[in-house]
């Protein structure tokens, strides 16, 4: 962990070395597929070809943003105690 960053988040539980590690290969391929989506948006022409990106990307995020808590496992505010 860099030096600048705390070492506790609320909410969040400490990650073993191989939970950091699913997580950077996690962001790595969100991160591929950032770039492919950004190709196609790109070469897309305007119209639906773009909504249909668009749906896609936002999709793709929320696939990441659950892997990523999958891996994390927050504390959830909503979950009864």
């Amino acid at each position: 962990m860099a030096d600048d960053q705390p070492s506790k988040i609320a909410g969040y539980r400490t990650l073993t070395e191989s939970e950091i590690a699913m997580m950077n290969h996690i962001k790595a391929k969100e991160a591929g597929i950032a770039e492919l989506a950004a190709l196609v948006r790109n070469t897309a022409p305007a119209g639906e070809p773009q909504r249909q990106v668009a749906i896609a990307v936002t999709a793709f995020e929320e696939g990441f943003m659950r892997l990523v808590r999958a891996v994390a496992r927050p504390v959830s505010p909503w979950e009864a105690k």
